[in-house]
């Protein structure tokens, strides 16, 4: 029992890591295990069954054709080994030492030696030596193919095959069985190539876009922070200075009894405030999100994933038409969501559907193959993200938000704005009464601050 509770563990932590691994890093790892198998298909297949016949032929027979066997399983086993490397020497990511050949290559000349020695002393079938010059050097071709230019992998292989036959010729191999050898070489000479070369270029590719797009990522992140660092400095230094100028001529004036000093301090608490609003308006503008370019945004990313998708309603009054802060509010639920169906599942549809109500605008986000264990990544970390954060915030406007299945393999998102919400605060929050930024005055009473100006409306230096 505890070793079916094993197994069982075992298999779902192969399946959680394969749903953990991105599409890019499932297609590679699938080209692997397929290039890895594919010695072992040709020794269980090609490289045993002409075997088969020659044990019962006495103990010489049977034991050279053992020990060929066993020589081909050790071949393979290495090419299992260095097929990784040989990748990245392909890719050029690392490179693949000289040495580490000099294995592989006495195993195939053993295993030369080995097939010339059957050919000579067993009674092989007439398709038999074929099949076995088909499945002698596919072990070893494989990630050399990977390590050295083409020219001089044929080169190379061509010089194996005449040596090869000089040597079946050698020990009385028949003409007819022969020119079957050699079609034998030429067919896996040729499959090799045509297999694993492509396949090899193939992720070279698209890793290296793999890698464009996390470095285009990086750079529009970078981008965006020197962007709000400006915004930033433009805001607050300008403010600052004249600040810091009132607040020495205060000092001044404060110092020779001048009541005009209290002026001063009056302009600098203006000025203050003024720029605790622009502030906000700053962060404000950071993190709102258009609905519009989060639409154009996830269809772009969707269907660059391969997923097709459908937007509906975009254009008319539950898309352009709805007010600004709707639009906001639902340009989250439509960034989240997209981003979601790609961590989440492996769907190959997604529809995007805004819908406008007497009173609300609707927007429902639909996707198969979806993954039911954690489908829109929500956890109750109150981060921010996820479930939580999209309930969160368009809970500040008045709106909801359900998710769950649709029926088979598909998983459906409602978001629900009223037509009357109104702009929230930064992070989610439903507006609420100013906050008494000026401290208490003498007499223990709030003092009165007069109404923030507009952002761009400083006060000039006299």
């Amino acid at each position: 029992m505890k070793g079916l509770r094993g197994v069982i563990g075992r298999v779902r932590g192969w399946r959680r890591g394969w749903h953990e691994r991105s599409k890019l890093q499932r297609i590679d790892l699938y080209t692997r295990s397929t290039l890895a198998g594919l010695p072992w298909v040709f020794l269980a297949s090609w490289g045993l069954l002409p075997l088969l016949p020659v044990l019962g032929q006495g103990p010489g027979p049977a034991g050279l054709a053992v020990a060929f066997f066993a020589v081909n399983t050790a071949l393979c086993a290495l090419s299992n080994r260095h097929l990784g490397a040989a990748f990245a020497h392909h890719r050029g990511t690392e490179t693949f030492p000289v040495r580490r050949l000099r294995l592989p290559a006495a195993l195939l000349a053993l295993l030369t030696g080995l097939l010339v020695a059957l050919a000579a002393t067993a009674d092989l079938p007439d398709a038999g030596l074929a099949l076995l010059v088909l499945d002698l050097p596919l072990a070893f071709a494989i990630p050399y193919v990977l390590l050295v230019p083409i020219r001089t992998y044929l080169v190379h292989c061509a010089v194996y095959a005449v040596i090869l036959v000089a040597l079946l010729a050698a020990v009385g191999v028949p003409a007819g069985l022969l020119f079957g050898a050699v079609l034998s070489m030429l067919v896996v000479i040729l499959l090799v190539l045509s297999s694993v070369r492509p396949s090899a270029w193939s992720m070279s590719v698209m890793w290296q876009a793999e890698e464009a797009r996390d470095m285009q990522a990086r750079l529009a992140v970078a981008e965006e922070r020197l962007r709000f660092g400006r915004d930033m400095h433009d805001v607050l230094g300008r403010n600052l200075s004249v600040i810091a100028l009132k607040s020495e001529l205060a000092v001044e004036l404060a110092q020779r009894g001048n009541p005009a000093a209290v002026d001063q301090m009056v302009e600098v608490q203006r000025i203050a405030r003024a720029s605790q609003q622009e502030v906000r308006d700053v962060v404000r503008g950071y993190r709102e999100a258009d609905l519009p370019t989060e639409l154009m945004g996830a269809r772009g990313v969707l269907q660059a994933a391969g997923i097709s998708v459908t937007v509906e309603g975009a254009d008319g009054p539950a898309g352009i038409g709805a007010p600004a802060a709707v639009q906001a509010a639902l340009g989250w639920v439509v960034r989240e969501t997209a981003t979601n169906v790609l961590r989440h599942g492996d769907p190959t549809h997604c529809s995007i559907r805004l819908a406008r109500t007497r009173e609300a605008v609707v927007l429902k986000v639909e996707n198969d193959g979806a993954d039911a264990t954690d489908p829109l990544g929500g956890g109750d970390d109150g981060g921010g993200s996820g479930l939580p954060g999209l309930r969160e915030r368009l809970g500040a406007l008045g709106g909801t938000l359900t998710a769950g299945p649709a029926g088979d393999d598909l998983f459906r998102v409602t978001a629900t704005v009223p037509l009357s919400a109104s702009r929230p605060d930064p992070g989610g929050r439903a507006p609420s009464a100013p906050e008494p930024d000026a401290p208490p005055s003498s007499g223990g009473s709030p003092a009165t601050s007069p109404p923030s100006p507009a952002p761009s409306a400083l006060p000039e230096e006299r």
